[in-house]
């Protein structure tokens, strides 16, 4: 009986007295609250699962976006591209057609001014002409001579408009 007087055993002893009592009433409990715990551990795996295939979802939306925009933004490149040519085109265009008005314009210009230039030397030749012809006559005729010049012209004159 010395087995009684040792405390280990009556730890032992008072242990699985516990142990018993705990599996008789307490486990129950025990077991409802595990069930509990892997419950909630299932329900937040499924939740996490339901998450990330969302996530994945909208990872692929987002991805397709990018895409999308990718290739819009290429599309836009390249139209621009295409209206920055036609526009260049038509500048060249433009170009061309003002520097062949331009150039018109300036030999108009320079044929009015050679016209203007003809004309005045021409003008200028006639009234040359004119005093000198009018010096000669002056040295060359006397009164007489001058007053029946100026009666032929009036009569030359009078006969044409008459």
């Amino acid at each position: 009986m010395e087995i009684f007087q040792d405390t280990g055993t009556w730890v032992l002893f008072s242990f699985l007295i516990f142990a018993f009592v705990m599996w008789k009433y307490g486990k129950d409990g025990i077991l409802a609250a595990l069930d509990k715990r892997i419950e909630a551990v299932r329900k937040e795996i499924e939740t996490a699962e339901t998450l990330r295939v969302e996530a994945q979802e909208l990872l692929a939306q987002y991805q397709r976006k990018q895409r999308d925009t990718a290739k819009e933004a290429d599309e836009i490149v390249a139209n621009a591209k295409v209206h920055a040519a036609e526009i260049k085109k038509q500048a060249d265009k433009d170009l061309k057609e003002i520097a062949a008005r331009r150039e018109l314009q300036l030999t108009e210009r320079l044929a009015r001014m050679e016209q203007n230039a003809v004309q005045e030397i021409q003008t200028y030749a006639a009234e040359l002409a004119v005093k000198a012809t009018s010096e000669l006559i002056a040295k060359q005729m006397d009164k007489k001579t001058n007053e029946n010049l100026v009666d032929q012209s009036i009569k030359d004159v009078s006969k044409q408009l008459g």
